[in-house]
């Protein structure tokens, strides 16, 4: 079973404290997503491997470490999963980043792929799915299937705000997924809202509410 990593570190609560303030206007709220993001993305990535290589510093030449093995790319949910994307690049730069979009077929409710763009070699790569808020689980766990169905063997979700039915709907459907989220809430409300939540993070991020 996948574990859930629930990072508390002072600065990322901080932040998310802030996010939840119905008081946050858009330029701030999208600000502290891309922040909370990043500074999620270094516990992330704490397990990725390293290797030994040779530097010269402007004193002499010494053994140093730099990442090895798989290249990370990022997949955001559209559309609120794009408020992450830049955070995450401050960090890894050097990352390819695909995209990813659904939507629940009206008569089916089923979730429909209406988008999927990732990078030709993403079956060697680490992929790490951007979402930011895990409610029900639903889109999450499609598109994870979705990912998974080009190649992608190694694949993380992160989530800002998380609800306890989203995360047992991901462990249930994908066993091998680890989970990390800055906040796990209460509960779902009969609309499918995060409780106490932040409300609709694409709304807040895009200014469309």
């Amino acid at each position: 079973m996948g574990s859930v990593h629930g990072i508390d570190h002072p600065l990322i609560q901080h932040k998310v404290a802030m996010l939840r303030d119905v008081n946050t206007q858009t330029k701030d709220f999208r600000e502290l997503v891309s922040e909370i993001a990043m500074l999620m993305c270094y516990e992330v990535t704490r397990n990725l491997p390293l290797k030994e290589v040779e530097v010269e510093t402007p004193l002499t030449k010494c053994k140093a470490k730099m990442l090895a093995g798989k290249d990370v790319c990022f997949v955001p949910i559209l559309r609120a999963g794009l408020g992450m994307v830049d955070g995450v690049l401050r960090l890894m730069p050097f990352a390819k980043v695909g995209h990813i979009g659904l939507y629940r077929d009206p008569e089916t409710l089923q979730p429909v792929e209406y988008y999927c763009k990732l990078p030709k070699d993403v079956a060697d790569r680490m992929v790490i799915v951007l979402d930011p808020m895990l409610a029900t689980g639903g889109s999450a766990s499609s598109a994870i299937t979705f990912i998974k169905r080009r190649g992608a063997e190694s694949i993380k979700l992160m989530s800002l705000i998380a609800a306890p039915e989203g995360i047992e709907r991901v462990q249930q459907d994908h066993p091998d997924v680890d989970i990390y989220c800055a906040a796990i809430d209460e509960k779902l409300n009969e609309h499918a809202y995060i409780v106490p939540g932040l409300g609709d993070a694409g709304d807040r991020l895009f200014g469309t509410k």
